[in-house]
């Protein structure tokens, strides 16, 4: 018999937060990233769903043949470019659009024979200090992309903000002025927006916006989550009670004895664990839901399961549900009790779970009809 521990993916979550992003970036194009296996929910899954999207965003080639091989003809973006001239003849083939964000990727681009032209995204570093071109090296990597002529003309620059989910707002200020003051050109378009700028930032939505956790659902904002945004958790993490034992005043549960009964009481056993991606650093206190009631955890998180006060569940019988996380309970909170971001927890979900599909649809909320969260900031 299979596990059973299930995540389930809302497929009307993740097309109502698209839609929901159209309403906040109304007159950029938008670019769904579902890279890391669509943030842990499955990229054909997630691509299938997210259809409507004007581009897909990538972390690799590998992605893009899995694109394709599904049947979608959109853009997609490998991230980070090519790392190797023997790349070129695959992205010719898929039709894939690149990232250009070091001299070495032009370098490859220029001995490459063949002369159908690439699509490229050239990256520059305003602030981020990752990947990106230097400012200062910009209008010689654009001189000399435009003189290739296996390079479409119509470059689309692109730049990522460092600290746009902070509460200081100078430093994706600065680097919004940096990247507004480069030169432009009449067909070159524009991103730097990811999640939490297309939340907070209207100025940075430019030509095209680039969403990854929103679509998911999840927090772009310290101390908040997707749905105080107006988004919809698009995937529940679930498992059931397999035992419930009575367990005597002063006895330790779990391995090293961590926590210890302060009465006689009902411990419950839950079929999930770090074994299946529930982290396990958070520490007892933190609840989960049985039967849509809030129930702490006691003891250490192990590999295969987990144990719960059972002292507020009388009724409780094996076979309840348990919710991880999900709708009723944001990821957010889980994950601030393991020290860690929504985005790891979704995505360290393990092959051993279960994977279902709710295609229900998901009403718009009303509170949410206009981008009331959007704070402006200075374009220059």
């Amino acid at each position: 018999m299979s596990r059973l521990a299930l995540a389930t993916v809302h497929l009307g979550a993740l097309r109502a937060n698209l839609q929901r992003i159209r309403v906040l970036a109304a007159g950029s194009k938008v670019m769904a990233v579902v890279k890391a296996d669509g943030y842990g929910h499955g990229l054909e899954r997630v691509a299938r769903a997210l259809a409507v999207a004007d581009a897909y965003g990538v972390a690799s080639i590998a992605d893009g043949q899995r694109l394709r091989a599904a049947g979608h003809r959109q853009r997609i973006v490998v991230l980070s470019g090519i790392d190797a001239a023997g790349d070129l003849p695959e992205v010719r083939r898929l039709r894939l659009d690149v990232v250009v964000h070091h001299r070495a990727q032009i370098d490859l681009i220029a001995a490459d024979a063949d002369p159908r032209p690439l699509r490229v995204w050239l990256k520059i570093d305003t602030g981020m200090h990752r990947l990106g071109l230097p400012v200062a090296q910009v209008a010689a990597a654009v001189a000399r992309l435009r003189a290739l002529p296996n390079v479409d003309p119509a470059l689309i620059w692109m730049s990522h903000f460092a600290s746009s989910d902070a509460a200081d707002p100078g430093p994706t200020e600065t680097q919004l002025a940096l990247f507004n003051a480069l030169p432009s050109a009449p067909n070159y378009e524009r991103t730097i927006a990811n999640s939490a700028a297309i939340v907070a930032q209207s100025a940075s939505r430019l030509d095209w916006v680039r969403a990854g956790g929103l679509l998911y659902g999840m927090a772009v904002v310290d101390g908040r989550t997707g749905s105080d945004f107006g988004f919809h958790p698009a995937m529940s993490l679930s498992s059931k009670l397999i035992s419930i034992q009575r367990v005597s005043r002063g006895q330790a549960v779990g391995y090293g004895g961590t926590w210890c009964c302060p009465e006689d009481m009902d411990v419950g056993v839950v079929a999930i664990g770090y074994g299946d991606g529930y982290p396990r650093s958070v520490p007892s206190g933190t609840p989960v839901l049985i039967a849509g009631r809030p129930a702490p955890i006691i003891g250490r998180v192990s590999m295969d399961l987990l144990t719960v006060d059972l002292r507020q569940h009388a009724a409780a019988v094996i076979g309840a549900p348990v919710l991880l996380w999900g709708p009723a309970l944001p990821v957010e909170k889980i994950a601030a009790a393991a020290g860690s971001i929504s985005y790891e927890l979704a995505c360290g979900v393990t092959r051993r779970v279960m994977v279902a599909e709710d295609d229900q649809p998901v009403a718009a909320d009303p509170e949410f009809a206009k981008p009331k969260f959007a704070k402006p900031v200075a374009a220059n």
